[in-house]
């Protein structure tokens, strides 16, 4: 299966029965990303939870509205 990353237009080629090749095919919301760009992303997230000014939102957390 062929993919392409979506931050940098690289394309890659990805074993048609992998379990992220099934995931592309059946959830079209989720996005490929290269090595590269996901390493870059990680190392650039773990330096922002380093200096304290990032926060983690939990959505999971219910709001009841009163009514």
């Amino acid at each position: 299966m062929r993919v392409k990353c979506f931050i940098c237009d690289k394309i890659e080629s990805i074993e048609d029965w992998s379990p992220l090749a099934k995931k592309l095919r059946n959830r079209p919301i989720h996005t490929y990303l290269c090595d590269e760009c996901d390493n870059r992303i990680e190392e650039k997230t773990k330096k922002r939870i380093a200096t304290g000014n990032f926060t983690f939102y939990k959505s999971s957390q219910r709001i009841e509205d009163d009514f």
